[in-house]
C-alpha cells in the first residue's frame, strides 16, 4: 500500500517517485486552502488527535445515538492500547450534542472541538455578513458552510481511528472520505496497509429498523440496508442489542462486486428497471438479465443498393 501511495502521490526526496496525473489531481482535492489550513493550525497548535468522531444528527438530540457513540469511542480506545488518555476530536452538525456528550467522553479521553466563534481569521472575517439558509440549517446545522471544510480536515488528522455515529445515517460519504484521508495520512509500516481503523456506531433503533431512511448508494452499509428477516427487521442480525460498533471497510464493495446482502425494496425496484432481478437475499437472475438485454438490443440491418 505504501509503494502504491508513493506511485500516485510521489516522494519528494526520491527523484523517480514523481506523482502521476491522478496523484496531482487528488492532491489538489485533498489539500486544504490557506485559510482552512490557518484554522487547522490555530486549532491543533502542533498536537493532533488520536480518534475522530463524526456525528451528523440533523439537529436531533438522540440519547441513544450518544450512548452508542460512547461505546464506539471506548472500543477505539481499547484497540489503541498506547495512549492512556487519547485525544478525541468531535465533528457534528448539532452543537448542543457536542456539549452534552463531552462530559461523558472526558471521563476516559480528552475532547477537542473546533469553535468557529473563537477563531479570528481571514475565512471567518470574509463571511460574517453571510447568513445560512433555513433549509441548510435543518440539514447541516447553524454553523457557516466553511466549517464543513475545516471539520473535514480536522477529523482526517486522527492518527488511529475514526467513528461515524449518526442519528439515522451511518457511514455517510462525508464520514467515508474522512476515514479514507486519515488512513492515507497514516499509511503504516505493515505490508497489510494502514493501521487506521474505521468504526460505525449503530444505535438500537437502526439495528431494529434498518437504514431505510439512508437514501443513496454511496454510504458504506448500503449492501446491508434492507431487512434480514420479516419480523423484526434487523439488517445486521443484531436482535435485542442496544447498540453495535463494527469495524468498517474503507472501500466497501458495490452491488456489482458480488451478492448484494439484504438490499432495500427501493433499490430492488430501481434495479428492476435495468433488467436486474434482485432477490431479498441479494441473488441475481442472470438468465433474465440476458433476455432483458437481448430484447432491448438495437439491431442494425444493412441493405445493399445496386447503383
Amino acid at each position: 500500500m505504501l509503494l502504491l501511495f508513493f506511485f500516485i502521490f510521489g516522494k519528494p526526496e526520491v527523484l523517480h517517485f514523481r506523482p502521476n496525473v491522478f496523484g496531482e489531481m487528488m492532491r489538489v482535492l485533498t489539500t486544504p486552502s490557506e485559510d482552512v489550513e490557518d484554522a487547522i493550525n490555530w486549532f491543533f497548535s502542533g498536537v493532533e488527535p488520536d480518534i475522530s468522531l463524526h456525528m451528523r444528527m440533523l439537529m436531533n438530540k438522540s440519547i441513544r445515538a450518544a450512548q452508542a457513540a460512547l461505546n464506539c469511542i471506548r472500543k477505539a480506545k481499547q484497540n489503541l492500547g498506547k495512549s492512556p488518555r487519547p485525544r478525541v476530536v468531535i465533528v457534528s452538525d448539532t452543537p448542543p450534542l457536542v456539549k452534552n456528550i463531552t462530559p461523558n467522553i472526558n471521563k476516559f479521553a480528552e475532547v477537542i472541538h473546533f469553535d468557529y466563534e473563537l477563531f479570528k481569521g481571514n475565512i471567518s472575517d470574509s463571511r460574517k455578513g453571510m447568513h445560512s439558509l433555513d433549509f441548510g440549517m435543518k440539514d447541516w446545522g447553524p454553523a457557516p458552510g466553511w466549517i464543513a471544510f475545516v471539520d473535514f480536515f480536522l477529523a482526517s488528522r486522527a492518527k488511529y481511528a475514526g467513528a461515524s455515529a449518526d442519528h439515522r445515517r451511518v457511514g455517510t460519504t462525508y464520514a467515508q472520505l474522512i476515514a479514507a484521508l486519515a488512513a492515507a495520512n497514516n499509511p503504516g509500516d505493515k505490508p497489510t496497509g494502514s493501521n487506521f481503523a474505521f468504526l460505525s456506531s449503530f444505535q438500537g433503533d437502526l439495528l431494529r429498523e434498518g437504514l431505510r431512511f439512508q437514501i443513496g448508494w454511496g454510504h458504506v452499509w448500503n449492501r446491508f440496508a434492507g431487512p434480514l428477516a420479516p419480523l423484526p427487521p434487523c439488517p445486521l442480525g443484531c436482535h435485542n442489542q442496544p447498540n453495535q460498533c463494527p469495524f468498517t471497510q474503507l472501500l466497501p464493495p458495490a452491488w456489482w462486486d458480488g451478492l448484494w446482502q439484504f438490499p432495500l425494496p427501493r433499490d430492488i425496484k430501481k434495479l428492476a428497471e435495468y433488467g436486474i432481478q434482485l432477490s431479498r437475499f441479494g441473488t441475481i437472475d442472470e438468465n433474465y438479465l440476458d433476455t432483458f438485454c437481448s430484447t432491448r438490443k438495437v439491431v442494425v440491418k444493412t441493405v445493399p443498393f445496386l447503383l
